[in-house]
C-alpha cells in the first residue's frame, strides 16, 4: 500500500495517543474529522491497521512465563496441528517458519510447572513429532511498528538537495 505523509502522521498519532479520538486527531493533523475517518477506514481495509483492540499483558493477567516453542511436524500435518493449537489457551501466537521446525508458538504460563503442562499438551497433538522450547528471560525490545511508520512517511519526502 502506498502511504502518504498524512497516513504516516495519523498512524503515528494512533500509536502514541490511542485514546485521543477522531476529533483530537483531526485537530492535531489540521484536517476535517471526515478525512481522518476515511483515512482510518482505508488503512483498515488495506490491512495496515490490523486491530483497534488494546494490547494486553499476559504477565499482568497471571501468566508471567513466556516461551517460544518450536514444533516439528510429521509431513502434511500443518493444517491439522494449526487447528488444534486454537484449543490451547496458553498459545497466544503461532507462525509457520522456515528453519528449524515447522511452527513456532508463543506460549504463556503461570509458572514453570504450568509451562511443562502446556508443552505436554503440544507434544501430544496429532502430527507433532517433537518440540524445542526456549524460555524468555526478559523483553528487550517490545513489539513496535512506530519506526516503520516513520520510515513510510519519509519515503514520500522529496530527496534532500
Amino acid at each position: 500500500m502506498d502511504m502518504d505523509d498524512l497516513d504516516a502522521a495519523l498512524l503515528r498519532l494512533l500509536l502514541e495517543e490511542p485514546r485521543a479520538g477522531m476529533r483530537e486527531y483531526a485537530r492535531v493533523l489540521g484536517v476535517a474529522r471526515g478525512t481522518v475517518q476515511s483515512r482510518l477506514t482505508r488503512l483498515e481495509r488495506e490491512g495496515v491497521i490490523a486491530s483497534f483492540a488494546p494490547r494486553l499483558s499476559p504477565a499482568a493477567m497471571g501468566y508471567p512465563v513466556l516461551a517460544l516453542v518450536h514444533l516439528h511436524l510429521a509431513q502434511g500435518r500443518l493444517e491439522e496441528v494449526t487447528t488444534h493449537l486454537g484449543a490451547i489457551t496458553e498459545v497466544i501466537e503461532a507462525f509457520s517458519i522456515a528453519g528449524e521446525g515447522d511452527l513456532v508458538c508463543r506460549a504463556v504460563a503461570r509458572d514453570n510447572a504450568h509451562l511443562e503442562e502446556v508443552i505436554q499438551k503440544l507434544i501430544r497433538l496429532p502430527g507433532v513429532v517433537r518440540t524445542k522450547t526456549e524460555v524468555a528471560l526478559s523483553e528487550r525490545v517490545a513489539y513496535r511498528v512506530l519506526p516503520l511508520v516513520a520510515r513510510a512517511g519519509r519515503r514520500h519526502e522529496p530527496p534532500a538537495k
